[in-house]
């Protein structure tokens, strides 16, 4: 149902007169486009929107946006937009990171926020590899990667980041690309609508530092055959004429197989819903590197009471048993001196 108090807007209403400062062919843009094209149709108002974000080439994201916008610290992007979403629970507060900015120094802030389930909407751009300071290796790198930073090669093990914020207990975990506006769209309108810490990862080309590293996933040709689509309710079935499948097999372990082999029977339906997360994370583990078939959509969502719902209802009980609170009398109290 339309909302009749918020206005009807458009795409322009929601760009700012800022200059987009990206390089040409980057994937940034296709995501910012998505964003603005998305936000005329989510029931919000620019004055009850702010976004968040770190430092990093996809942190210059808030000036681009005719919204309220903090472009705050490196890492510190869901602390600060956590301090946001508790004081003012009416406001739409999104993070806009990195794998460097979120992964890195902020990969602390990052796990807390989604354990506590803070009302928060976080889009981490993952372009395996720090494009802002100009190509060192990043916390999602791949083993051997040779950058300015590693010139033997990265010996680092690469994060996976829906297995890490399924295993920070995250409500709403899901995956997209800067290919497909349109999957881009649905996923990020449902991450918006969900109550509580919603993360999606967007597999988004930089190419300039680390062109292509999506190809072989994501070209026009390779999509049918390497990517998964998950779908709540459905069997889990890819492949140009979904001859291919997943199953949980005797070892309590997701693997791909042919639907031939095994019958419609066999392949497992996909349930975000689940409360237990380990069938989402399981499925979180099919793919070891963004060359081989790998899920996109969904992984998670379920409802649990949101930090600033519990905080609020801190609050109220306490002014119930106590009263209003006397902030001059706390500052008095207990042990105090005077200089």
């Amino acid at each position: 149902m339309t909302d009749v108090s918020v206005p009807v807007t458009t795409k322009k209403d929601w760009t700012s007169d800022q200059e987009v400062r990206w390089c040409p062919g980057c994937g940034d843009y296709s995501i910012l486009t998505a964003v603005q094209m998305l936000m005329p149709e989510l029931g919000d108002t620019r004055e009850n929107t702010v976004f968040v974000s770190g430092i990093g080439c996809s942190s210059r994201f808030p000036y681009y946006m005719n919204t309220y916008g903090i472009h705050s610290i490196h890492g510190r992007a869901p602390a600060v937009a956590t301090g946001v979403a508790v004081a003012r629970p009416d406001l739409s507060v999104w993070v806009i990171t990195g794998d460097g900015d979120g992964l890195s120094i902020g990969g602390n802030h990052l796990i807390h926020a989604l354990r506590r389930n803070v009302n928060l909407t976080i889009l981490l751009f993952n372009n395996q590899i720090y494009g802002l300071t100009k190509g060192q290796y990043s916390p999602t790198s791949e083993v051997g990667k040779v950058t300015k930073s590693t010139p033997f090669g990265s010996i680092d093990h690469p994060f996976n980041p829906i297995s890490l914020a399924l295993g920070a207990e995250a409500t709403f975990v899901a995956r997209t690309h800067d290919m497909d506006r349109k999957h881009m769209q649905e996923v990020f309108r449902r991450a918006h609508r969900h109550r509580g810490a919603a993360f999606v990862e967007i597999y988004q080309n930089c190419n300039v530092f680390n062109d292509g590293a999506f190809d072989q996933i994501l070209s026009k040709e390779a999509r049918p055959t390497n990517l998964i689509p998950l779908e709540h309710g459905q069997p889990i079935r890819f492949g140009a004429d979904h001859e291919k499948g997943v199953i949980v097999d005797g070892q309590g372990k997701a693997r791909i197989v042919d639907v031939a082999d095994v019958g419609e029977d066999a392949i497992l339906v996909h349930d975000e819903q689940r409360a237990e997360p380990g069938l989402a994370f399981m499925l979180s583990r099919l793919a070891t590197g963004p060359y081989e078939p790998t899920p996109v959509g969904v992984f998670r969502a379920v409802d649990r009471p949101t930090y600033g719902e519990e905080v609020q209802r801190q609050l109220v009980a306490a002014q119930e048993r106590q009263g209003p609170g006397d902030l001059a009398a706390l500052l008095r109290s207990g042990a105090t001196w005077e200089v």
